[in-house]
């Protein structure tokens, strides 16, 4: 069993990302003549501080997320993005390319006790699992077993738009401490790629 830390790395943004939005955005207005070297920034955030995000929909962003298999079932309830995730299905831990062993996310704990009682479980999970393995289950089936704090790796794609709300949700004081860890490592990438866009995001705590 291995434990492995979680992670969100940028995969692909729209290149010139203000100036596609801006672009767009003025079309609504019939005021591309009043396009120039610099315009985008402020008219973005005119945009944003109005409300008129549609606009912000031109853009988007993609993350490959690494986290356990719980949170990616938060994740995916941003219904206005795409996604493709580790299959467990499809993919034998038992196999060379895996390491022979599952690969888990360790959740935070508050106590020796809670700890040991975790990782317990999980090699226990990983003994049963490669034990259905050897049995002829398929991984499909001896998937049953696996625990919820599995690792899994899952590409999300969602305009900018969609990544506001995302953040917002999921930084949120009542959202589970797991996603908030993931959610505040894509708002530092997308803080530093296109701050028009997230900057008033940068306080939420």
């Amino acid at each position: 069993m291995r434990i492995v830390e979680p992670t969100a790395r940028l995969e692909w943004i729209t290149p010139d990302a203000l100036q596609v939005i801006e672009s767009a955005g003025r079309v609504c207005y019939k005021s591309e003549d009043k396009m120039s070297d610099g315009t985008a920034e402020n008219f973005v955030r005119q945009i944003i501080k109005r409300g008129h995000e549609a606009v912000i929909e031109h853009a988007s962003a993609s993350f490959r997320i690494i986290t356990d298999r719980g949170i990616t079932h938060e994740i995916v309830r941003h219904r206005v993005a795409s996604y493709c995730q580790e299959s467990t299905r499809y993919c034998n831990y038992g196999k060379d390319k895996f390491g022979n062993e599952i690969s888990v996310i360790k959740p935070p704990m508050t106590s020796d006790v809670q700890e040991k009682a975790w990782t317990l479980a999980c090699e226990e999970a990983e003994r049963q699992y490669f034990a259905m393995i050897e049995a002829g289950a398929s991984p499909q089936i001896a998937r049953s077993v696996l625990p919820t704090c599995l690792k899994t790796e899952i590409v999300m794609t969602a305009n900018f738009r969609e990544w506001r709300h995302f953040l917002k949700m999921r930084l949120a004081g009542g959202a589970h401490p797991q996603v908030i860890e993931i959610a505040k490592h894509i708002r530092s990438v997308l803080l530093r790629a296109c701050p028009a866009v997230f900057d008033d995001l940068a306080e939420i705590k």
